[in-house]
């Protein structure tokens, strides 16, 4: 802002009555000093300020004061007490500086309880989320597992519980077209720790022959008990026996659990 301007905004006159920031003091002070154009401004103004209170201020000559001294009554002089100024503004300003203090507490504590408050929302959700997952994977598998027993396709056959477990059973859901097997192991008991159910797609004739289409493996983690085995090509039974981790290569007889011709 050039010099003219500047004593044309007003802001010489603000700067004379103090009502600028003291940024703003402090930068017009500067200028005043290199500028001698601005600094006579200034002085001018504070004369016609001072003219100007100087207009408005009453002047008494001594007989005047007299006068009025008598009109007054003002006989006598006397040192009149003045009171110590009361401390309650300091008190105030104190108390209010507690107020706040205490305030910006509390809404600190606030903003702490409404923090943790969404955490806490947040870790519902994701749990919520995740139970609903889980609970979805079981309801897609449990439609999966009724289209199997639904399909009229499919050949059940019951397995009947055996001298080494009488109250287990099974039962198989095989489809002759797609070939594909299904087991319902249900009836059967936990396994052992080390041992796995096989499962056992036999000919009867004209000699028994075995033939393992798979292993019931995470036996008590499948909820529904219902497991898909490799497609068979024919059958005339199913058996199930109890094996080593990792299955046989042939049927351990003494393990037979279930068996149930088609």
């Amino acid at each position: 802002m050039e010099d003219k301007q500047y004593i044309e905004s007003g802001i010489l006159e603000l700067y004379v009555y103090g009502l600028l920031t003291e940024k703003e003091n402090l930068e017009i002070a500067e200028l005043a000093r290199k500028n001698p154009e601005i600094e006579s401004e200034i002085i001018s103004i504070e004369k016609a300020v001072s003219a100007l209170s100087s207009s408005f201020s009453p002047f008494h000559s001594a007989a005047n004061f007299e006068k009025i001294k008598a009109r007054l009554e003002l006989k006598h002089t006397k040192v009149v007490d003045i009171k110590p100024a009361s401390n309650l503004p300091q008190y105030f300003g104190w108390a209010a500086a507690v107020l706040l203090l205490l305030g910006f507490g509390y809404q600190t504590l606030e903003l702490a309880k409404s923090k943790q408050a969404v955490s806490e929302a947040g870790g519902k959700k994701n749990k919520i989320e995740r139970e609903y997952a889980i609970l979805d994977q079981q309801n897609k598998q449990t439609e999966k597992n009724l289209s199997i027993v639904r399909d009229i396709k499919n050949t059940s056959v019951t397995l009947g519980g055996q001298s080494v477990s009488p109250a287990s059973f099974a039962k198989v859901y095989w489809n002759r077209e797609t070939k594909t097997t299904y087991i319902d192991a249900a009836g059967l008991p936990n396994p052992p720790k080390g041992m796995v159910y096989q499962v056992w797609s036999l000919k009867l004739s004209p000699v028994l022959t075995p033939t393992s289409i798979g292993l019931l493996d995470n036996f008590e983690e499948n909820s529904q008990k219902i497991f898909a085995v490799s497609q068979t090509d024919s059958a005339e039974a199913f058996g199930i026996t109890l094996e080593p981790a990792g299955g046989s290569l042939t049927p351990t007889m003494e393990q037979l659990y279930t068996l149930g011709k088609v």
